[in-house]
């Protein structure tokens, strides 16, 4: 047995100052060698987790052995539950891709209107938020970006919506792995934190097609078109409101993306705004190619190679050529896939029937695990064990919950996902061997973003429990209650440089939650805060702007970008730390559970 680690926050001479100093050092790495040296995220993540490793042991006096068990559990709960449903989700995603559904169902968005503003709002806003719920890691913008582009969008602009749009779902995203991470780092209620979430980002999301039209078409687009984006965002932010409180977490921004695409289908059917704003839109042709180049770009920059903006350009063309010929029928692809749709016909109902059925599908799936007797059935499925080789003990002589392990294999997001893969398989006619190497190639254009994910869980763990995190939040409570304004730029930054809530929410979830403790604040509200703040700093992230820019063919070009939407961030997060602020006063506190 392990000698017992008794949690220490002051062990330099004694002092909470000093201490953090010491502290902050791993995040102070990772930040550094990101947006000072672009260094890629999975190499990043492992060097502070090292240096994290060397904090612990020579600066807090945790014993070797559970240093390092501390780093493997949170390695572990990186790859499950967390990747488990990436992996899944984007697993359905390609299949999607490689059948050649997916082109008629960004066919079916674009006979709705021919009206750039409204498309901006259904695709970009509406469509994307599907894509960030299912997928997230960059796919939204890469894909959303494309399509608005093969409608007529100038290259900046189709760029610079798309990633405006992707804040919104954000913290719900990927079938909500943002929430359930921060509920495991920060030891609080995954309802509750859902609950609070869900009082912030849908305030958010009222604004954001407003936000979008004001980009495409500037004063005229918001005097003639306000009617279709205040919808969308009202009815988005309603129902991400009500599916994260009352009904199902994990579907959170599916329901919401869906019920607010319906909303703007049925507005534009009877309602239209005075001009249309058209563009020319590209050939059938075109429109292929640069899908399965944005397909290829989301990968090859933050899945892939991790190169981030320096990543080779000549591969991402190769890789977008092969897509596009799977997509297109050709030998790669095309014979596995029964009842391809042809991509230059007019699509038949059957057919946009299929391309929406791996949305229909994954709903149905997580909508049946929250019958009851369901949920029981599947909660035999699960396990909890304390992690071995761990025995820490906290100055109030309590075990810290997150030595505990729990192993829910058959009712995790990612199982549930994997069956609606499988379901996706008969809808789409897809056979076994073409399906598993969809799964084969989503393992290989995911293995950066699973070693950065474990990486991240790792540090985190390791902070966490040797009583780092802790003493950083200590020393950041001397604000007071002006820390209620803070904390949703903490989460901001973090995914900024990171370019994942997960891993903003990994890093900082903890910190909140202590300094919240010592200021005496809600420590449900500021790790809240850390998620909602976090999801405005995903359009500035180095590896998001590197998708975009490819993802268009302005790669080179990401300053030019950022330049266009840091307004936007800056505006928008303003308007977050006020609300977080207010809602920790009495002035608003009334809009908390």
């Amino acid at each position: 047995m392990s000698t017992l680690y008794d949690q220490i926050f002051d062990p330099v001479h004694h002092s909470l100052g000093l201490s953090a100093i010491f502290a902050a050092l791993p995040l102070l790495t990772v930040f550094v060698l990101l947006a000072v040296f672009k260094l890629p995220a999975q190499w990043a993540a492992l060097i502070a987790l090292a240096v994290s490793i060397v904090v612990a042991i020579a600066v807090y006096s945790m014993p070797v052995g559970q240093t390092f068990s501390a780093a493997g559990e949170g390695a572990a709960f990186g790859l499950f539950p967390i990747m488990w449903i990436v992996v899944n989700a984007i697993w359905v995603y390609t299949m999607s891709v490689t059948t050649g559904h997916f082109d008629v169902l960004r066919r079916s968005f674009a006979t709705v209107s021919p009206d750039q503003r409204i498309q901006a709002i259904l695709i970009a806003f509406c469509f994307g938020a599907l894509l960030e719920a299912l997928a997230g890691f960059g796919t939204p913008v890469a894909i959303t970006s494309v399509m608005l582009l093969a409608l007529g969008f100038s290259k900046l602009k189709a760029a610079t919506v798309a990633l405006v749009a992707n804040t919104a779902p954000v913290a719900f995203g990927a079938i909500a792995v943002p929430i359930t991470t921060l509920a495991k780092i920060s030891n609080l209620p995954e309802q509750d934190l859902a609950s609070v979430v869900g009082r912030q980002t849908p305030v958010l999301a009222i604004f954001v097609p407003l936000a979008l039209v004001f980009m495409v078409d500037g004063r005229r687009g918001l005097k003639q078109t306000w009617p279709v984006a205040l919808l969308g965002g009202a009815i988005f932010g309603l129902l991400q409101f009500l599916c994260s409180n009352y009904i199902s977490i994990p579907l959170t921004d599916i329901v919401a993306s869906l019920g607010s695409a319906m909303a703007v289908v049925l507005l534009v059917r009877v309602w239209q705004p005075r001009e249309v704003l058209a563009a020319d839109g590209m050939s059938e042709e075109d429109v292929q190619t640069h899908l399965a180049a944005a397909t290829a770009s989301a990968h090859a920059v933050e899945l892939g190679g991790g190169r981030g903006a320096g990543a080779d350009r000549s591969s991402t063309t190769s890789g977008a050529r092969q897509t596009a010929s799977a997509a297109a029928g050709g030998p790669d692809g095309g014979s596995d896939a029964a009842g391809m749709p042809d991509g230059t016909a007019s699509d038949s109902r059957g057919d946009i029937f299929r391309a929406y059925a791996p949305y229909l599908i994954i709903i149905v799936v997580f909508a049946v695990a929250q019958i009851g007797f369901v949920t029981k059935l599947l909660a035999k499925g699960a396990t909890t064990f304390a992690w071995p080789g761990l025995h820490i003990r906290t100055p109030a002589g309590k075990t810290p919950s997150a030595v505990t392990f729990a192993f829910a294999w058959l009712p995790a997001a990612g199982t549930l996902l994997l069956i609606s893969g499988l379901l996706t398989m008969i809808v789409l006619g897809v056979r076994p061997a073409a399906a598993a190497r969809d799964y084969l190639k989503t393992l290989d254009q995911l293995k950066w973003a699973i070693l950065t994910v474990a990486g991240v869980l790792a540090l985190a763990y390791v902070m966490n429990l040797s009583g780092q995190t802790i003493t950083i939040g200590r020393w950041m409570a001397g604000a007071g209650g002006v820390f209620a304004l803070l904390a949703p730029i903490l989460g901001w930054l973090g995914v900024a440089v990171t370019g994942s809530d997960t891993s903003s929410n990994a890093l900082f979830g903890t910190l909140q939650v202590s300094a919240a403790q010592q200021a005496h604040l809600s420590p449900t509200l500021m790790a809240a805060a850390n998620s909602s703040g976090g999801v405005l700093g995903k359009m500035i992230s180095p590896q998001n702007l590197a998708i975009a820019a490819a993802s268009v063919g302005l790669a080179g070009q990401e300053g030019v970008i950022l330049r266009r939407i840091l307004g936007w961030t800056v505006g928008f997060l303003l308007f977050m730390c006020l609300l977080v602020y207010l809602q920790s006063t009495s002035v608003l506190s009334w809009m908390l559970p």
